[in-house]
């Protein structure tokens, strides 16, 4: 990152700017995304802790916790334009962030097709938990370690070693999240047609062979469910839409036109983060699991256990 910037708080038409940034992030823009993720993010632990829903505490109330430094950053800069500490703050934190929210959705999914059916699923619930969240964790690593080499770094040459990293994190990051929305989207094409895997996975990890259950067995989708599969999507969708946009803006470098941009990264990064939070606030995944009846692997008639894969 351009940390030999020149030290001068105006571009050359004389407007007042941040070397770093390109731009002087606008405080009413960083004031109103504190407040919108502040709001959310403590709607977030009441929600959590009301419906007993822990595994969302490090997952999306971390992610609301790290926006909220991140904007925080963007503020001092606005105050501060010359100042590089705040600059590498926001960086990193708003880059990484948004990372526990894809956490998030791997485990939601697993529990929705726990109850659901996972005869309907080419993995159990617990694979998709295990799977998924490996491939979040290494992402967030890498991502971090880039952020750490790109903000340590004394030369153009270091930092961009941090970029690409950090590149290299997002685009696994995205690639695991559009396996993820495969997978989700055949999931939930099977529950609705009625159409299960003859031989699948069980919970256990076992697997087991079901006879294809009829509409009085499997029964329609219960509404809380429903809501639970249509707040899924909606996150999914935003937070691919973010991720396009960071992997283009740091494939265009630390100088490029698209990180340049503020009115970019407002839409296609704050206003999709948001937007990915308040969706799981309106269906939250913890109330929306308690809801329903609870019923696991409706529908699915086991014949015998740890018959051999297909």
């Amino acid at each position: 990152m351009p940390s030999d910037a020149p030290l001068s708080d105006h571009d050359a038409s004389g407007h007042l700017t941040s070397p770093y940034y390109g731009y002087l992030p606008t405080s009413g823009v960083n004031l109103l995304f504190l407040v919108l993720f502040g709001l959310s993010t403590s709607a977030h632990f009441v929600q959590a802790i009301r419906a007993r829903a822990w595994w969302l505490l490090p997952t999306v109330l971390l992610a609301g916790c790290g926006e909220l430094i991140g904007w925080g950053a963007r503020e001092w800069s606005h105050y501060a334009p010359l100042a590089h500490n705040p600059y590498l703050i926001q960086i990193v934190t708003l880059i990484i962030s948004p990372t526990p929210l894809i956490g998030a959705l791997f485990i939601t999914f697993g529990r929705l097709s726990a109850r659901l059916g996972h005869e309907y699923s080419r993995l159990s619930p617990r694979l998709y938990s295990r799977i998924f969240l490996t491939c979040d964790v290494v992402a967030l690593v890498v991502q971090a370690a880039g952020g750490a080499i790109a903000a340590g770094a004394d030369d153009a040459k270091g930092s961009k070693l941090g970029s690409n990293i950090m590149l290299g994190g997002i685009v696994f990051q995205l690639a695991s999240l559009s396996v993820f929305c495969v997978l989700v989207a055949e999931y939930m094409f099977r529950r609705i047609k009625d159409k299960p895997f003859t031989k699948t996975m069980n919970a256990s990890g076992s697997t087991e062979t079901f006879v294809p259950p009829t509409i009085a067995y499997r029964g329609p989708i219960e509404k809380p469910l429903m809501h639970l599969a249509l707040g899924l999507c909606m996150e999914a969708l935003f937070l691919y839409i973010r991720g396009i946009y960071r992997t283009v803006e740091l494939a265009d470098g630390w100088d490029g036109r698209v990180i340049q941009t503020q009115s970019l990264f407002i839409i296609f990064d704050g206003v999709m983060v948001f937007l990915t939070m308040l969706t799981m606030n309106i269906f939250h995944p913890g109330r929306l699991l308690s809801a329903s009846s609870g019923a696991i692997m409706k529908g699915a008639i086991p014949l015998s256990s740890k018959v051999s894969s297909v």
